[in-house]
């Protein structure tokens, strides 16, 4: 059973930092990226952050570039996304997923489930 479980959202006040953590089981890792999304109130579903396990390189959207970092602990399975210097408009619904290569092609394999981000101003 394919599992990606998204974890460590909550509410922040501006300009504070949160963690997320993406847990990935029951797939071939070797064929998969695993990418970081958003849903906002309103809005479509973006990409916003993604890394290659493979080689660990990795991609952000202009707009969390300098305040969000992906990595990957394989030994976990987990793949992270710090979160620095937070705005309001980064409020959403984050969601992690096994996205095919290149990463940034957003192509999704496998869902996971989202955790909410809030932003406080």
């Amino acid at each position: 059973e394919v599992q990606l479980q998204a974890s460590g959202g909550g509410l922040v006040q501006a300009g504070g930092s949160l963690r997320l953590s993406c847990a990935a089981s029951g797939f071939t890792f070797d064929d998969y990226a695993i990418g970081w999304f958003r849903q906002a109130p309103g809005k479509e579903r973006e990409g916003v952050s993604c890394i290659a396990r493979s080689d660990s390189s990795t991609y952000y959207v202009d707009s969390v570039k300098g305040r969000f970092t992906i990595s990957s602990d394989n030994a976990k399975n987990t793949v992270y996304l710090r979160m620095n210097s937070l705005k309001p408009e980064d409020t959403a619904v984050y969601y992690c997923a096994a996205v095919t290569m290149p990463c940034n092609s957003w192509f999704v394999g496998y869902w996971g489930k989202g955790t909410q981000v809030t932003v406080s101003s």
